[in-house]
């Protein structure tokens, strides 16, 4: 344990939910009926969007809360006391909690995404009106720490994704088997790749968000971790790489007919014929590492590299940032975008051009 074992508390000063039987509308005065129906609105509003945030996003969030709960007891605070000096503290001790390989420790991305969790979830389920920086100082001490670690060439957590580039994408296609899985496949990993997305995007998305037009395809994604959008797919260069015909192709195979159906359908395990429902985020990913083994590429290629791999690859084609950010769905000057480019960059404008 650090010197968190004597820590010092800091009383939080927070602007909390309006006292019960307070009007929640400044200057107004309502009947204790209109406040009770008000408030019920109010959870109403609350559930819905919770319902409409992907399961992973869910599920992350709460785990990043209970790590907060299991802090928050050892210190002996309220749940509710998410303030610069507590969050700050939180890093210090998620730093030497056990990471998920057996004798590592918490990845900084790990840790940098439970605070997140934290913020989000005392200002959504506690109503707390937290700062839009209460964060900044927690950060700033995390990367001060993956800089020392860096220094010592520790290694934790299993790094970023690599990017599944062009060259890989075409290797990973290629190898995939010559039946409906590999149909299937093939149509997931490169539409997943030409619309830049999450798992989660490609998982949920219905015969209708996909329509057919004379220039490719216009593909309406409409569950998505920041919000929905319309991402449209040109025709590719080449047919054995082209997203727009592996979509058709897919299609016609697996018979899809119902537009409330999913796009991308579970195989039975023997005829891959297509069976109820839809594919999870999880699978969604695993196909692209599955298809990356069978073609024995270099790197351990995850769900998230497509992608990566799309978004690297519209850049180093001249496509200007923005046009890149609302393909994939980023906000605009996205710190995680540019995080992706870091590495693929200086290449084209070297200082050493021309001069060894």
């Amino acid at each position: 344990m650090t010197d968190l074992d004597t820590p010092r508390v800091v009383t939080p000063s927070l602007v909390l939910p309006a006292a019960a039987g307070a009007s929640p509308v400044p200057g107004a005065e309502f009947s204790p009926a209109v406040l009770a129906k008000l408030q019920e609105l109010e959870e109403r509003s609350k559930q819905h969007e919770q319902n409409l945030r992907p399961k992973n996003t869910v599920d992350g969030y709460a785990a990043d809360w209970k790590q907060w709960e299991q802090f928050c007891a050892l210190l002996e605070l309220p749940v509710t006391a998410i303030t610069p000096g507590s969050l700050t503290a939180f890093v210090e001790w998620l730093w030497w909690q056990p990471g998920w390989r057996q004798g590592t420790y918490t990845a900084p991305s790990t840790i940098d995404r439970r605070l997140s969790g934290v913020v989000v979830t005392g200002r959504t389920e506690y109503g707390l009106q937290l700062d839009r920086k209460v964060a900044s100082r927690a950060r700033y001490v995390l990367k001060a720490k993956v800089k020392e670690m860096e220094k010592t060439e520790e290694t934790r957590g299993r790094g970023p994704a690599p990017a599944l580039l062009v060259p890989q994408l075409r290797a990973a296609v290629q190898a995939a088997p010559e039946n409906r899985l590999g149909i299937r496949n093939r149509a997931i990993v490169l539409l997943h790749f030409a619309l830049t997305a999450r798992e989660h995007e490609v998982a949920y998305l219905r015969l209708r968000h996909i329509k057919e037009v004379e220039h490719g395809l216009e593909v309406d994604i409409r569950v998505s971790k920041i919000a929905p959008r319309k991402v449209r797919v040109p025709f590719g260069s080449r047919p054995s790489t082209c997203p727009v015909r592996a979509w058709r192709t897919w299609k016609d195979a697996a018979g899809l007919t119902d537009p409330d159906d999913f796009a991308f359908k579970p195989l039975h395990n023997r005829w891959h014929t297509p069976l109820p429902g839809g594919l999870d985020p999880e699978t969604i990913g695993n196909i692209t590492t599955e298809l990356a083994v069978r073609a024995e590429l270099a790197e351990r290629y995850t769900g998230h590299s497509p992608r990566r791999g799309g978004a690297e690859e519209s850049r180093r084609a001249g496509n200007d940032r923005k046009v890149i950010a609302k393909q994939g769905g980023w906000v605009e000057n996205s710190a995680a975008m540019e995080g992706y480019f870091e590495a693929g960059e200086g290449w084209e404008e070297n200082a050493m051009i021309g001069v060894l």
